[in-house]
Parts: structure tokens; sequence; C-alpha cells
């Protein structure tokens, strides 16, 4: 924390304690010094509702007094005044790494036994799937749903079909390191919505459409702007993660809206890095268990 802003939330507490005390001794005083018994604070409500003109108890007072003083101890004890640190140098960081130090001491220990294990023997192992299983509910049910099934933009992890490939080191890389694709905007390039029609035509005939002459006079320019991902027949390239485009897989829709809205605004999903999450043994079992799915 700079400073400026050490010293202003330093000072800020400090007086706004110091005025919560003056306050609550000025109330203490401005209560009558005689008051007898039936004397009211001279208003009424409906007619016939009044108000005693009697202070607060002494004992609120003091709990107050209290409340104030108990706060101080706090704050002197605790990290309260900017990067003041605190008596007992506690800190959210220092409780949380020793949190995690402890957590890791109790369960590497049950993942490192499978560090050795080979990758297809992970994949028949009960305890190693049962691990894998919780990882995958924990981390990945949120974009790929409890069934794995995925969604428009999340991948099916249940099917044959892979867009950046599943083999051991390749699931390890989506899981440790992520992936980021892109696919470019290429309004542009098409030139205008008569182009960009043809495209979207021939893509779909690619995986079965019908391939009019519209769609046909596109094939000579996704052979020069799609193949270098795509490959000229269509069928994609899991280095760059494009997906095939002849099969009936369709990551967002095989939809004309659909196409048209990837080809004109483009696409860039993200499979985030777990890696420091994970680390190398939990992220074997993650992509061991990953792959079983589409096994069964």
């Amino acid at each position: 924390m700079p400073a400026f802003w050490h010293w202003f939330v330093a000072a800020g507490t400090i007086v706004f304690t110091i005025w919560c005390i003056w306050l609550i001794g000025w109330s203490a005083k401005q209560g009558p010094a005689n008051v007898a018994d039936d004397d009211l604070v001279g208003h009424k409500w409906d007619g016939d509702l009044a108000e005693w003109n009697n202070p607060a108890p002494k004992w609120w007072l003091y709990l107050y007094f209290i409340t104030i003083a108990w706060a101080v101890g706090y704050m002197i004890a605790f990290p309260s005044f900017g990067n003041y640190e605190g008596m007992l140098g506690w800190s959210q960081q220092g409780q949380y790494e020793a949190e995690m130090q402890a957590a890791a001491e109790t369960y590497e220990p049950i993942y490192e036994k499978f560090a050795a294990m080979d990758f297809m023997a992970l994949t028949q192992d009960e305890e190693a799937q049962a691990l894998g299983k919780s990882l995958f509910a924990s981390y990945c049910t949120t974009c790929h749903g409890s069934d794995a099934r995925g969604a428009p933009g999340y991948p099916n992890l249940t099917d044959a079909d892979w867009q950046w490939g599943n083999a051991e080191s390749e699931l390890f890389q989506t899981i440790y390191n992520g992936r980021m694709a892109a696919m470019p905007v290429l309004t542009p390039a098409l030139g205008g919505d008569e182009g960009i029609d043809n495209m979207v035509k021939y893509v779909q005939s690619l995986s079965g459409g019908d391939a009019d002459a519209g769609a046909m006079s596109a094939q000579p320019m996704f052979v020069a702007l799609c193949s270098a991902c795509h490959g000229v027949d269509g069928k994609g390239n899991k280095i760059f993660g494009a997906p095939n485009l002849t099969d009936d897989i369709w990551l967002y829709g095989s939809s004309a809206e659909t196409i048209r809205e990837t080809l004109v605004k483009g696409r860039n999903g993200q499979m985030p890095a777990h890696g420091e999450l994970f680390g190398e043994n939990r992220t074997k079992i993650l992509a061991a268990y990953v792959y079983s799915m589409s096994q069964n």
C-alpha cells in the first residue's frame, strides 16, 4: 500500500475511534439532571401515545465503551492501520499459505502414488478415477456440465471429437497450461454479405449440407483464407485447435446464423490454465479421467 493511503487509513481509523468516544460521552451528558417518574418528553402521537423522558441506562453506556475498548485492542493485535501488521503478525495471506501447506502435506501423498503409473493404467484404476471424478466435479462442471457433454462454446468431453487432441501430452497441456482459440474476423476478406452467405453455405456443405452454385463459388476463398488452419479438406488441425468442419459436431452450432456470427465476429474461446492450482500429479489424474469419459 502506498505511503499516502497507509497514513490516510491509519489517521481515519484513529480519528473515527476518538470521535465515537466523544460522541457517546457527549450523548450521555445530554439527559436531564433530575427526571421525575412521570416526566414526559412533551409530544404525543395518535392522541395519547407519549414517551418517557428517561436517559439511557448506564449499563448501555458501559457496553458502548467496552465495545470501543475491544475494537482498539483488536486493531493493535491485528492489521488495521494501513500497512501496520499487528502485534500478532497475522495476515490473511499468511493464513492462506499455511492452510495450503497443510492441505498439500495431507493430500499430496495420495496423488504422488499415481505419479509413476502409466497413463492408460490410470484410466482403469478405480481410485484414480474416483479422484479424477472429484476434481472434475469441483473445477470443470461449471463450463462442461456435470455430465461433461458441454454447451455452446464448451466442448463435449464424452465424444470422440477432440479439438486439441486426446493424447496424454495433449490433454495434460490443455489442463495444465490452458488453451486460447483464435478464429479471426473474416468480414473484410469475404467482401460483404454475399461473400459471407456463400461461405456459410460452403461450410455447411462440408458436413453434408446442400452445395449450390453460391456455396461452390466460395471454395477458392475457403482455400485461401481457411485452409491454413482447417485444412483444404476442412478436417481441422489439432495443432491450432481448428475444428473439423466435415463432421456433425459443432462447438458453437451448425445453423446459418451461428456460422455467420462466427465469420463476422470471430471466436476467442479460452480454456483457463489449472497448472498452478493442480500441479502435475493432479493434472495427470484429471487428464486420465477426462480421457476415460470418451471411451465409455
